[in-house]
């Protein structure tokens, strides 16, 4: 019995696989340094730390501190309406009056928020591509021809370039061409562009646009469509318009009879009827007269 030896380890923490159990993490953490370093290095860690930091800030954003407690707040959303003040000196902001969507089948974009009329300022942009006049000629359909409907509209830019002009062929067989005022012919309207398509092509050129026009709440009613009111001018409701050329203020005064006051000159003659491409061209003209005090005025009403 005595050339027995024993060999004994004493573990003074009580664990003989202490050993296995850090050298483990050591190669745990040796792994997750190196796969640090190669996301690092990939810009992948980075993308996942903006990541998370763009969460916490939104989520911020979208919380305001009420009375000590956190609570969500919803933003409420304009549409953007962009309109042009064009060759003015005077900087100023252009202006949205109230507007109320429409309730056609073809409604334009609302300048209001969640169905509510609101005043909203609108900077301007620069140049005049923003600006168009346009004018519509009627045509008779029905009994006698008593209902107007489109045959044919013009469109032209801020400059008087024309960018639309089609024969409009109605919806109902034509009774009534009204030749004397319309200038349309039967001949004109053989061939001419089907209503829907022409409504479309006409609602896509001025959508986002200021129309500016004479009496052109008959010009919407024929294309069955309305332009909001912020984005709309006409010519025969301005006061300043009649000023300029003698008449009564608030009195509705013809195209003819203001284009012959302020600039002497005859439109609307002979018995060929009118040219709704002259027209549009001469609205144009008559608002451009008015156009830095007019926009001032609408400006300082949106305001006040």
């Amino acid at each position: 019995m005595s050339g027995i030896s024993l060999n004994l380890t004493i573990n003074p923490s009580g664990n003989d696989k202490s050993g296995n159990v850090k050298s483990n993490r050591n190669e745990k953490h040796e792994r997750f340094l190196k796969k640090k370093q190669y996301l690092m290095r990939k810009g992948l860690l980075k993308d996942k730390q903006n990541k998370r930091k763009n969460r916490r800030r939104s989520k911020k954003q979208n919380h305001t501190q009420i009375n000590g407690e956190e609570q969500s707040k919803a933003g409420a959303i304009f549409p953007k309406f962009n309109t042009t003040v064009p060759h003015t000196s005077t900087s100023f902001v252009s202006t949205q009056t109230f507007c109320q969507k429409s309730s056609t089948s073809v409604s334009s974009t609302a300048c209001t928020s969640q169905g509510k009329p609101t005043k909203k300022m609108v900077p301007p942009t620069s140049g005049p591509l923003k600006y168009v006049a346009m004018d519509c000629e009627m045509v008779g359909t029905g009994p006698k021809g008593s209902i107007g409907e489109l045959g044919r509209c013009s469109i032209v830019s801020y400059n008087g370039d024309v960018i639309y002009d089609k024969f409009v062929q109605p919806t109902k067989p034509v009774t009534d061409y009204r030749t004397r005022w319309s200038g349309i012919r039967r001949q004109d309207l053989r061939y001419a562009t089907p209503f829907h398509q022409a409504q479309k092509e006409i609602i896509k050129i001025i959508t986002g646009k200021v129309v500016v026009g004479h009496a052109i709440h008959n010009d919407y009613k024929a294309l069955r469509y309305f332009h909001p009111a912020c984005q709309t001018r006409d010519t025969t409701k301005i006061p300043l318009l009649n000023q300029k050329a003698g008449f009564p203020e608030h009195e509705p005064a013809s195209l003819k009879r203001l284009t012959k006051a302020l600039f002497n000159k005859d439109i609307q003659t002979g018995r060929r009827g009118h040219s709704s491409v002259e027209d549009a061209k001469a609205t144009m003209e008559l608002y451009k007269v008015v156009e830095v005090e007019w926009e001032r005025k609408l400006a300082s009403e949106a305001i006040s």
